[in-house]
């Protein structure tokens, strides 16, 4: 027993001498590390966080930066390159997936909207036909974009297939498709042009009408995009608003308007069989049917769809840090990269992807819209500053362009004299 003890003792000497070596060498790391631990104990927050570094997420100030506007270093044969060969390849079955998938959601919208709003008590109905309305508007702008795509002969390898599907369904929502088709081309053709753009060409200031001023505040900003939104479109297809100047009437329904050459003035008639059609249509279905039902359950919905049309192409082509180019600086591929990606949320996926691959769709619009993130994501590294992603929400976005982004003037910060950008200063 005392051998025990004695053993017991020294065990616990041994411990003890164990505890002050751990004491001593922790309070000398203490020592030693003691600047390190006061200059980060100042940037620890409240609980102990750290503070996310600034440069994790994109600033104000870095999505503003103007993008470059030299000849980039590289060329559309540099980016295709960099994209998987698999990316330009169009599929039938699954071009067609797409617009089957959209035609039964929106045919299931329909049928719940025809069969049982009715028997809604009040209250509720008044709450189901704007769900209905925003769904449905949502739903047929994704087949707007798949008819889109015909028309950039992206939807399969054969063009006739490509006109009958974009004819059909473009018709069924009142969009001439060969006349916009033809129009749209130029618009791929002519990017970031002041001179041959089709489509949202920004006014220099002298072109600015006296009431701009006037305007120029958030009372008038609000009625200038309500009016955009809602009028935009038809505006556009009837009278060229905010389109490129021509000599003579230039109109979307006119065979012999200044848009279009000789051989493409058959297919304008075609196209507005393909909207007479339609009207005909419609008109017998308010026969029998009844006026409000045709509005809410078709025209509401297509106001909806002409809205995120402008929306879409509006915010895609206006942005504070794109330039445009008169004729004595502008070239195809920097026209084409003065384009922005947008981040719609939820709606990136409704909208096929028309808004968050934009630039791959200007640099290649025969590829399907399916393989378009995967080629936005090869090219991203070339491109480098010359690639603009701003993930502002659309609905502060739209408000902040139509603030900063009133009328163009030319480069003052560099030499570039045929560079314009955007200003508001009126």
């Amino acid at each position: 027993n005392k051998k025990e003890r004695e053993e017991r003792k020294e065990r616990e000497r041994e411990r003890e001498i164990l505890r002050r070596s751990f004491f001593f060498v922790g309070c000398s790391s203490l020592l030693t590390l003691s600047p390190y631990v006061s200059s980060s104990s100042r940037n620890m927050g409240a609980g102990g966080r750290m503070p996310v570094p600034t440069s994790s997420k994109k600033s104000e100030t870095d999505t503003i930066k103007r993008v470059p506007c030299e000849k980039p270093p590289f060329s559309v044969g540099d980016l295709k390159k960099a994209i998987p060969p698999h990316c330009f390849k169009r599929s039938i079955p699954r071009s067609f997936s797409y617009l089957f998938s959209d035609i039964i959601i929106a045919s299931c919208f329909y049928y719940v909207a025809t069969n049982y709003f009715s028997l809604l008590p009040q209250p509720l109905s008044y709450l189901a036909w704007p769900l209905y309305w925003a769904c449905q508007g949502c739903v047929l702008t994704g087949v707007w974009v798949i008819a889109h795509e015909c028309g950039h002969h992206a939807f399969s390898d054969y063009q006739w297939l490509d006109d009958t599907v974009g004819l059909i369904f473009h018709s069924f929502l009142l969009v001439p498709y060969f006349s916009w088709k033809y129009s749209h081309r130029r618009h791929h053709s002519n990017t970031g042009s002041l001179e041959r753009d089709e489509v949202f060409v920004p006014k220099q200031k002298s072109a600015i009408k006296w009431y701009g001023k006037y305007l120029n505040n958030p009372l008038g900003r609000i009625m200038m995009l309500t009016v955009q939104f809602v009028l935009g479109w038809p505006l556009y297809l009837a009278f060229n608003v905010s389109g490129r100047p021509y000599d003579g009437f230039a109109c979307h329904f006119f065979p012999n308007a200044p848009i279009y050459n000789d051989r493409e003035r058959l297919q304008i008639y075609l196209s507005d069989a393909g909207i007479l059609a339609v009207c005909f249509g419609l008109y017998r279905y308010a026969a029998a049917q009844g006026m409000a039902s045709m509005i809410c359950l078709y025209g509401v919905p297509l106001l909806i769809v002409n809205a995120f049309l402008v929306l879409i192409t509006y915010l895609q082509h206006t942005h504070p840090s794109l330039p445009h180019y008169d004729s004595s600086e502008w070239d195809w591929l920097r026209g084409a990269l003065a384009t922005v990606d947008r981040d719609y949320g939820i709606l990136n996926k409704v909208f096929h992807n028309i808004t968050d691959t934009h630039v791959a769709h200007h640099l290649f619009s025969t590829m399907p819209h399916y393989n378009a993130m995967e080629a936005t994501k090869a090219i991203k590294p070339i491109l480098g500053d010359y690639y603009q992603f701003d993930g502002t929400p659309w609905y502060v976005a739209m408000y902040r362009e139509a603030k900063e982004c009133i009328y163009v003037e030319p480069d003052r910060e560099g030499d570039k004299k045929g560079v314009y950008w955007y200003n508001n200063k009126l």
